[in-house]
């Protein structure tokens, strides 16, 4: 299967048509959840319900029993190793002797109908001893008398960031600040279909963001050589972080080896909620020291996140909320720590910002704070203490890329602000459509954010993508295909693939081919990489096929030579871990910065807030899918309205509360206001085309902003996110 990406010449820089796009709108595009083969079963999990217990035993005899229940399985059936995980193998594919948060996999079932399947799970008795559950992190953190969740202790990392000696200033600005736990919340849940094959593996075709990943954890667990478990790209339906971890993918695939038959398993939307990874929860403490005139002298900070119970990716998350903790600003002396721990609570991981978007929303409002101590405005207080190129991180990295920050804030400060609402339609007020004001209590604010994130994957992970690029002529035209493993997760990376084929070989005609294992591994589709990674790869092959044409044209070298195939690797500068007491390092591989302001209007009786306008303005380095770009803006943007306002996984004793989109609110057409931008290209010169990761830093700097704009128009302090109604209302 491949998708061929438009026929005119559409390269780098231009808005070329997705593929997907027509398919997506109809509603004709296969998404996993529709995938559909002749004979073909469905698996149901069963989950715990309880957030910590032991399992003194599990009886599947009830489900066996039930007509059309075709397997039971438990971990005593699991093939191979019981154990996966992203960096560390500590969670079980199916809970061995206890369960360490709600909604744990115990046991798995196979049905000719999923009604039928769902029933059969339900019917599996499960025999729980609960057990103390621990939920609150600063306990976990802090008090070693809580019981372990994980073996060794309940601190996963603890990162310290140390330098400079100078801890005392003019002026100074204290605070603490929470973080509730954020959900991905994509639209299409998890979904995949295991298909067993004759040489004994087994094909899945799944929605993940990271194929060569999953692969690695499912084949121990199987009892397979990588070779015989294969993965294809199946249509996704967002991703934002929560597919990087498993799912049901072994699940999937351990029923169709049992049963010899293909099997699908497609979460519901509650189920979706504890079959993936969250964003972690934050507690941090500030202290900022400044000169009279706001120069900044020190930072003090503690930093502490939930990973849940189990590891995924914390340890990465602890690491970049360490390294990036201050924000885009120099600050010579600095007492940092961020530590992530294990609790009970439902497991956490990847979600877009990665760590610096807790971090951000924390260092963020103490920079308002010491503006207001200092007599300064918002802006200029982030001016004067700026990072540019030839800066330092407080780690010690060197910024040696353009990073115009003081420039980009001045630009934003410059924006005209929206009209006011005096006499305007009520519907533009706090409330929307259901006019629950006239407007009588509305007060009107305007805030600032700045963010900082890395770009590609960081502290010396071995971050490379595979591209194969195979030139040919088809009925007598050059044609080219670019195979990748990238997963292409609403991005428009399959769109982004084609234009740097066009623009590098000259040919109208390409595919991008399904991404799949038979190809070399393209890293994850996280950590706004991949047009940097695989970008650089489909580059570096598209090169190595033009130097085969040997100065001739396409047509002309394909008919003297026949098809040209080559594969490249392409791999960014290296990086090194943080020094684990100092946190000195080169850590990262690029940074990018996204500045915003946002202009709200609150009714401060009834809590309500409108978000009028957002303004963005981000440095990309250079352009190169215009309207994609700015797609990810407003989609970045969009998340970071969500924190700020509306979205939390409410989590009471390990327990969740709300996992339906009835109780979990995501922003609307209507919640989105109109927005301003402004993108400059500053291009990176050790990055292919110069260009910046540009899909996370708008969900950083998005939330500060809004919060500070609420801020200004209340006059309250609003320290925690999200801000909710009745913090407003009930002051």
């Amino acid at each position: 299967m491949t998708e061929t990406v438009g026929t005119t010449r559409q390269g780098v820089g231009e808005s070329a048509r997705r593929p997907d796009a027509t398919l997506k709108v109809t509603g004709e595009f296969a998404y996993a959840s529709d995938l559909w083969l002749d004979g073909m079963v469905w698996g149901v999990t069963l989950r715990s319900p309880h957030a910590s217990a032991w399992i003194r035993s599990i009886d599947v005899g009830p489900a066996l029993r039930m007509d059309g229940v075709l397997a039971a399985l438990t971990h005593e059936d699991v093939p191979g190793e019981k154990f996966y995980g992203l960096e560390h193998h500590d969670q079980p594919v199916l809970a061995v002797d206890q369960v360490r948060y709600q909604g744990e996999p115990v046991a798995l079932v196979a049905a000719d109908h999923p009604e039928t399947a769902r029933r059969a799970a339900a019917a599996i008795v499960v025999e729980y001893e609960l057990r103390p559950a621990v939920t609150d992190a600063r306990a976990a953190a802090a008090d070693p008398d809580q019981p372990y969740v994980q073996p060794g202790g309940n601190v996963l990392r603890r990162q310290p960031v140390v330098t400079g000696d100078t801890f005392t200033a003019d002026v100074v600005v204290r605070g603490e600040y929470e973080v509730g736990m954020q959900d991905q919340a994509f639209l299409g849940p998890e979904s995949g279909l295991a298909v067993p094959a004759e040489d004994g593996g087994v094909d899945l075709y799944i929605a993940t963001q990271w194929l060569h990943v999953d692969r690695d954890q499912l084949a121990p667990c199987l009892g397979l050589p990588p070779e015989k478990v294969r993965l294809t790209l199946s249509g996704v339906g967002g991703a934002f972080g929560a597919r990087e971890d498993l799912s049901m993918q072994v699940h999937a695939c351990m029923l169709a080896l049992r049963l010899n038959r293909p099997v699908k398993i497609v979460y519901g939307r509650e189920e979706s909620f504890f079959g993936h990874v969250h964003r972690h929860p934050a507690w941090m403490r500030y202290e900022h020291g400044a000169t009279r005139e706001g120069k900044l002298v020190y930072v003090k900070a503690e930093i502490l996140l939930d990973g849940g119970a189990y590891c995924s990716s914390s340890p990465a998350v602890v690491g970049n909320a360490a390294s990036l903790g201050v924000g885009p600003y120099e600050v010579p002396n600095v007492r940092l720590v961020a530590t992530g721990v294990y609790t009970n609570n439902p497991p956490c991981g990847a979600m877009r910002g990665f760590g610096a978007v807790q971090a951000c929303y924390a260092y963020e409002s103490q920079m308002d704070k010491l503006a207001a101590a200092c007599g300064l405005s918002p802006v200029e207080i982030r001016v004067r203490n700026a990072v540019s190129e030839g800066s330092r991180l407080i780690t010690g990295q060197l910024i040696d890329a353009p990073a115009p920050l003081a420039g980009m804030l001045r630009t934003l400060e410059a924006m005209p602000l929206p009209a006011a609402t005096d006499g305007c339609d009520l519907r533009d007020l706090p409330g929307g459509v259901s006019q629950t004001t006239h407007g009588e209590s509305v007060r009107r604010g305007v805030g600032y954010g700045v963010g900082i994130k890395n770009i590609c994957f960081s502290e010396g992970f071995d971050d490379y993508s595979t591209a194969r690029v195979r030139a040919e002529l088809v009925n007598g035209e050059p044609h080219v295909t670019v195979h990748t493993a990238a997963a292409e997760v609403g991005q428009g990376l399959v769109t982004l693939q084609a234009q740097i084929a066009r623009t590098e070989l000259g040919v109208e005609h390409v595919s991008v081919a399904t991404a799949d294992t038979t190809v070399g591994s393209a890293g994850s589709s996280s950590a706004s990489r991949q047009s940097y990674v695989t970008g650089g790869a489909v580059k570096a092959a598209c090169e190595a096929v033009r130097e085969r044409f040997g100065g001739l044209e396409a047509r002309e070298a394909l008919e003297k030579h026949g098809p040209i195939e080559e594969t490249r690797e392409y791999r960014h500068r290296p990086t090194y871990p943080l020094d684990p007491v100092t946190g000195q390092g080169d850590s990262h591989t690029q940074l990018a910065l996204c500045v915003h302001r946002a202009v709200v209007d609150v009714d401060v009786e009834l809590g309500l807030v409108k978000v009028v306008e957002l303004a963005a303005v981000q440095d990309v380095g250079r352009i190169l899918n215009p309207l994609a770009l700015e797609g990810q803006i407003h989609g970045g943007t969009a998340q970071g309205l969500g924190l700020a306002l509306m979205e939390e996984i409410q989590v009471k004793d390990g327990r969740v509360l709300n996992p339906s989109f009835t109780d979990y609110l995501i922003p609307t057409i209507l919640d989105m206001p109109p927005m301003r931008m402004d993108i400059l290209e500053n291009a990176d010169p050790a990055a292919p085309y110069g260009l910046r990761g540009a899909g996370e830093p708008p969900t950083l700097s998005s939330t500060p902003a809004i919060a500070a704009a609420v801020r200004d128009a209340t006059g309250l302090a609003l320290s925690r996110v999200p801000i909710r109604p009745e913090e407003i209302a009930l002051r």
